[in-house]
């Protein structure tokens, strides 16, 4: 049985390491914050000493075993239920809330990894996973920007000759265009068309080719 010292110091650190990661979370203001991360560690931790030391005092019983691995492994699937929550399905299919759902999963082993007393994996993976979300964001976003789809919108009046259109915005090139959506409204038409390869100034040359046409009434791109 652990020494209510040692119990102290478990789940203490795991408050910390779970808190270290929640506040870059709490940065970006996720739904799973400083407090969600810091209670699934500390609980994670509390559920790893419990499953190595909580039936301390029926071992040696006769026909028991136990097996202190099966308490912990509940925590890994477990966790999903918490990370599914954080995930968010937002229009035209854009899914946020992954890389939170990961680090609560993350946070949750750290916290078996300090109730089992590995402080220094513990400790090694709370680094880690920091330097994960916080300073490699800055190159993913420098090395996924270029590569990232645009959407551009399109208002048009009724008498928009649509072929021309879609060769200006082809300029001869149709796999820049990866699908297109459109409406028909009353008066007008919204097109809205996803576009793949293409840096931001020849988007904007683009727009401002696009709006010598006088069937164009609006016209706007976007990430």
């Amino acid at each position: 049985m652990l020494n209510w010292d040692e119990i102290l110091i478990r789940l203490s650190l795991a408050c910390l390491f779970g808190g270290l990661i929640g506040l870059e979370r709490e940065r970006k203001d996720w739904a799973a914050g400083l407090r969600t991360h810091m209670m699934v560690c500390v609980g994670s931790s509390l559920i790893m000493i419990v499953s190595a030391f909580g039936f301390s005092d029926i071992l040696g019983t006769e026909h028991v075993e136990l097996d202190p691995s099966r308490v912990a492994a509940q925590v890994i699937s477990g966790i999903g239920f918490i990370g599914a929550g954080t995930i968010l399905f937002l229009k035209q299919g854009t899914i946020r809330g992954l890389t939170t759902a990961a680090g609560l999963w993350t946070v949750a082993a750290i916290g078996l990894a300090t109730g089992g007393g590995m402080y220094f994996a513990a400790g090694v993976t709370t680094a880690i996973a920091l330097t994960i979300l916080w300073a490699l964001q800055p190159l993913e976003l420098m090395y996924t920007k270029k590569f990232k789809q645009k959407t551009l919108t399109i208002v048009t009046s009724l008498n928009i000759n649509n072929t021309d259109l879609f060769k200006n915005l082809s300029n001869g090139d149709e796999s820049k265009i990866q699908n297109f959506t459109f409406e028909r409204n009353e008066n007008e038409f919204t097109f809205q068309l996803k576009l793949e390869n293409m840096e931001v100034a020849k988007i904007n040359n683009l727009i401002d080719e696009l709006k010598k046409d006088p069937a164009i009434k609006e016209i706007s791109w976007s990430h």
